[in-house]
């Protein structure tokens, strides 16, 4: 179909205006492609467990390594694994925007309250649900539902196409959350709330020396990367070299540390995993539906105050995602490495990962579906 706008020759210009055409220029843009190597991704995280696991069979003492490896509580391998996943996020953000992210009150507002109200509660009721006769590994479970986003948040986010800048400021909000809730809601959750309802009660004390450790070391270390990275490459270089040049080049090692750090997970945990089969098939039950209702509330609610996508997705993978790092150290800290709970806290990272793997290509594919066609 045509429009035609025709006058005199020396007032007006003739336009022919093929209307199709004109649908497609103002269509709303759908999300990038996915590279190759983020497109099968789900073969790249199956090929890391698999390995990890025939390592931890095949090469025992490797694990007994591994272990080893640690100064303060704190694994080294893995936590190389983590920063060098973390660093190509981190060093993507445009840090002059914090200070508005910041201050966007409704942002910051629903990202707090899904984490530290909504998340831990949900939890809370999912290992009750799943767990009641399993004392240690619902403690366990619930201790995963207390540590919330960090580390490979930051990848679910670059990967989704979310708002980068917005996940950033998220996390390092959330994880000052983190040193000063953490053991408030342990206390919480395990003794005071089962005691009111007339259920099993533990007591434990969570040491925040290692709350303020995780945070330091798999987000200061980081975030200080990050910062001086693009001050430095910008002021060498200019932005435009840094985002255009620099930027796909680090990129691909997000990938490569994320799956590098997945073998050493299933190197670490898989003897254990394949030695107990059925608590690994128990804890998975309520981990699973904890990532993908909390992913679901979040993105509904973010969408529901107006948020548009980018922004919805930062806060629906903050809100899904948890620091298994710090779950597990303080659960091997508290009732010690042969304890349910820290099988429970081992078993997180091995379902979270591939869950919110598959909620990525999930945030993507309702991008058009939900967002876009809304905004048209």
């Amino acid at each position: 179909m045509l429009l035609t706008a025709v006058g005199r020759r020396d007032s007006f210009i003739s336009i022919n205006v093929d209307i199709s055409t004109l649908g497609k220029l103002v269509r709303m843009p759908s999300a990038p492609r996915m590279s190759c190597l983020d497109r099968y991704l789900p073969v790249w995280i199956l090929a890391a467990m698999l390995l990890g696991v025939a390592l931890s069979h095949w090469a025992p003492g490797l694990s007994h390594a591994l272990e080893s490896w640690e100064i303060g509580g704190v694994s080294l391998p893995i936590a190389i694994g983590l920063l060098v996943m973390m660093s190509p996020p981190l060093a993507k953000v445009r840090y002059d925007k914090a200070k508005r992210i910041a201050a966007d009150a409704r942002l910051m507002g629903l990202s707090i309250v899904l984490n530290w109200l909504v998340g831990p509660a949900l939890m809370f009721a999912l290992a009750w649900i799943f767990l009641a006769d399993e004392p240690a590994l619902r403690t366990g479970v619930i201790i995963v539902g207390l540590a919330r986003c960090i580390a490979m948040v930051l990848v679910w986010s670059d990967l989704s196409c979310a708002d980068r800048d917005a996940t950033a400021v998220l996390v390092a909000v959330n994880s000052l959350f983190q040193i000063a809730m953490f053991g408030v809601l342990g206390w919480f959750y395990l003794e005071v709330l089962p005691g009111w309802l007339g259920w099993h009660t533990v007591s434990a004390e969570f040491s925040l020396s290692a709350i303020v450790r995780s945070v330091l070391v798999f987000l200061g270390i980081p975030l200080v990367a990050g910062v001086v990275t693009r001050i430095v490459g910008e002021r060498a270089k200019g932005r435009s070299w840094y985002e255009e040049k620099f930027l796909p080049k680090i990129s691909p090692l997000a990938l490569i540390g994320l799956l590098y750090t997945i073998v050493l997970l299933f190197t670490l945990q898989g003897q254990r995993v394949v030695d107990n089969p059925w608590a690994v098939a128990r804890v998975a039950l309520p981990l699973v539906a904890y990532f993908l209702l909390m992913f679901a509330v979040a993105l509904a609610l973010a969408k529901a105050v107006g948020m548009g996508y980018e922004q919805s997705a930062s806060v629906a993978f903050t809100a899904a995602g948890n620091n298994f790092e710090l779950a597990i150290a303080v659960a091997i800290g508290t009732f010690g490495a042969a304890s349910g709970e820290a099988l429970a806290g081992t078993i997180g990272p091995l379902v979270e990962v591939p869950v919110l793997v598959a909620l990525v290509f999930v945030a993507r594919w309702l991008r058009p579906v939900l967002f876009e066609r809304a905004e048209v």
